[in-house]
């Protein structure tokens, strides 16, 4: 298990246990790092992720505390990391993906206008690799599925938009634990991009599974760490 991981799940098993309670203040990060034997770095990674997913609520010159959600709504919270590291049918739509988007990749490239590349483009110019990662993975839904709608064949570009809703913890989960993960995101896509505009079709599908591929292997690696 990752180190980070490992400070989530110290951090989740306090709350489950009832030593945090809704509404309650963390403990100042020396005393809880060195309580968890994790590293302070670890834990600060911990806390970032479980304030993204409504767990903790990190008031700046304040503390870090336990959202005040009714108990039913913590819970549905928490279950965030163990339902999608249990539910292994995630990664069969990610092999399906991975068959159709670089099959879509290629006939958008061969079809695309210049006008619709300028807009991929416009698409990779709104990302800000330092924004929040539900803002990234919007983007790189948007961005897959624009490629999908320029593909021309509206049944492939439908059937990749009704698969999207299930990779979506996922991506966010990916962001949240894996060091780089936005930046490599965002280089994959410029790639395609640029295969797109140059009309290589071939190498902008191969670059499309690749980037696919990427997520899924990392998610089965995850998987496996914690089983």
């Amino acid at each position: 298990m990752a180190v980070t991981d490992e400070a989530i799940s110290k951090i989740r098993e306090m709350i489950t246990s009832g030593e945090l309670a809704p509404g309650d203040r963390l403990p100042p990060e020396k005393e809880l790092s060195e309580r968890l034997g994790l590293s302070r770095s670890s834990l600060r990674e911990a806390v970032k992720a479980l304030e993204v997913i409504r767990i903790l609520d990190v008031r700046r010159g304040d503390g870090t505390y336990v959202t005040s959600l009714e108990p039913r709504l913590l819970l549905e919270a928490l279950s965030f990391v163990v339902d999608l590291h249990s539910d292994r049918s995630v990664l069969e739509i990610f092999a399906v993906r991975r068959i159709l988007e670089p099959a879509a990749t290629d006939l958008a490239t061969r079809a695309a206008t210049d006008e619709e590349v300028d807009r991929l483009a416009a698409i990779l110019d709104l990302v800000d690799p330092g924004g929040s990662i539900e803002g990234l993975v919007d983007h790189d839904l948007a961005f897959h599925q624009a490629i999908a709608d320029i593909s021309g064949n509206e049944y492939l570009s439908r059937l990749l938009e009704s698969m999207s809703g299930g990779t979506v913890r996922a991506r966010v989960w990916r962001g949240i634990t894996q060091h780089g993960a936005s930046e490599r995101t965002i280089a994959e896509q410029a790639s395609i991009l640029a295969a797109m505009r140059s009309r290589d079709a071939q190498l902008a599908s191969a670059l499309t599974c690749a980037h696919v591929a990427g997520i899924e292997q990392w998610l089965r690696s995850d998987m496996e760490s914690r089983s």
